[in-house]
C-alpha cells in the first residue's frame, strides 16, 4: 500500500460526521485531508445517525474519496465495528485511529479493515490509517513501538484526551506553551513517527482565531521535524499549508547542498557558505526536496 505523499498531508481537518454543512464546507476547501468525525465530535445518542452520513457522504463525493479519512471512536469501546461496517462499503480514503495504545492497536485495526475490504470488493491493505498516539496515560509508554505496524502512515499526538486521562487541570501554561508532560508528549510522538518511518502530525491549535500564534506554532513545530497539523476550522488550512511547504530559500538552498556534494563525490564534508556540510545535510536537504516532487 503506497503512502499518501508527505506533501499531501499538511493539513487535517475535522468536521463533524454529524453535521452535513460543516463536512461539505470542509470538503470543498484547501485542506490536503478531511477527517469526518465519528467520535469526539458527536454526542453519544447521534452517532448512529452520523455514520449514515458520513457513509452517504463519502459515496455522493467518490471523486474526491481520498483525501476523505473517517476518524472511528476507540477500539476499547463498543462502537468501533459499527463505524467500520457503516463506511467501509464506501471505501474512505484513510482511517484515524483514536485513543491507540501501541502496536497491537493498529493490528487490531488492520484486521477488522482487511475482513471488511474482503467483504466489498476493496483492494486487501489499501486502506490507510492514522494513529493518534498519546491520547491516555498508558500509551505515552508505546509510543516506540509502532515500527512495521500494518497500513500506519502517520503518526499524531492529543493534548486534551491525555490531560482528562491523567486528571489534569490544564495542558498550558499562562503563556500558551504546553506544560512539561504535554511536551513530552509532542516529543514522543516525533520520535515514535520517525522509529516507524511515517509522518508526524502535530495536533490542534484550539483558539482557531489566532492564526498569527497557529503559524508561529506550525513553523516551530516543522523545524522539529513535524510535517503537518491538525486543525479544527476552515481558516486554519491555508495557513497550515504554507507554514508546512517548503519556502522558496529552503528550496534553493537544498538544491545547493545537493549539488555541492554532486560536484564533489568523495567528499565527508563540505566547506559551504554557512559554515561545515557534512552527510546528515544533504539528507535533509534530499529530504526537503522529496516533498516538491511528490
Amino acid at each position: 500500500m503506497p503512502a499518501p505523499a508527505a506533501s499531501k498531508m499538511r493539513s487535517w481537518l475535522f468536521a463533524p460526521g454529524d453535521s452535513a454543512r460543516k463536512m461539505e464546507k470542509a470538503a470543498g476547501g484547501a485542506a490536503d485531508i478531511v477527517i469526518l468525525d465519528l467520535e469526539d465530535a458527536v454526542a453519544i445518542p447521534n452517532k448512529p445517525e452520523a455514520r449514515r452520513m458520513v457513509a452517504e457522504f463519502l459515496t455522493a463525493n467518490e471523486q474526491d474519496r481520498d483525501r476523505l479519512w473517517v476518524r472511528i471512536n476507540p477500539l476499547d469501546g463498543e462502537w468501533t465495528a459499527d463505524d467500520l461496517d457503516a463506511v467501509m462499503p464506501s471505501r474512505p480514503g484513510g482511517i484515524v485511529l483514536p485513543k491507540a495504545e501501541g502496536r497491537h492497536h493498529v493490528e487490531q485495526l488492520d484486521a477488522l479493515l482487511a475482513e471488511r475490504e474482503r467483504a466489498h470488493g476493496i483492494e486487501p491493505g489499501s486502506t490507510p490509517v492514522m494513529a493518534l498516539v498519546t491520547e491516555t496515560a498508558a500509551a505515552m509508554f508505546t509510543t516506540g513501538d509502532y515500527r512495521g505496524a500494518p497500513r500506519l502512515v502517520a503518526m499524531s499526538w492529543g493534548a486534551e484526551d491525555l490531560s482528562d486521562s491523567l486528571g489534569a487541570a490544564d495542558s498550558m501554561n499562562d503563556d500558551g506553551s504546553y506544560r512539561p508532560v504535554f511536551e513530552l508528549a509532542r516529543s514522543l510522538c516525533l520520535l515514535g513517527a520517525a522509529a516507524a518511518s511515517v509522518t508526524p502530525i502535530e495536533t490542534i491549535m484550539g483558539d482557531f482565531r489566532d492564526l498569527d500564534g497557529l503559524e508561529k506554532r506550525a513553523r516551530m513545530v516543522k523545524r522539529d521535524g513535524y510535517r503537518g497539523m491538525l486543525a479544527i476550522h476552515p481558516a486554519q488550512v491555508e495557513v497550515i499549508n504554507r507554514a508546512f511547504a517548503p519556502s522558496e530559500e529552503e528550496i534553493a538552498e537544498a538544491r545547493e547542498i545537493v549539488q555541492l556534494f554532486a560536484d564533489n563525490p568523495g567528499a565527508g564534508t563540505i566547506g559551504w557558505r554557512k559554515g561545515m556540510l557534512d552527510r546528515p545535510h544533504l539528507s535533509r536537504a534530499n529530504q526537503l526536496l522529496a516533498q516538491i516532487d511528490e
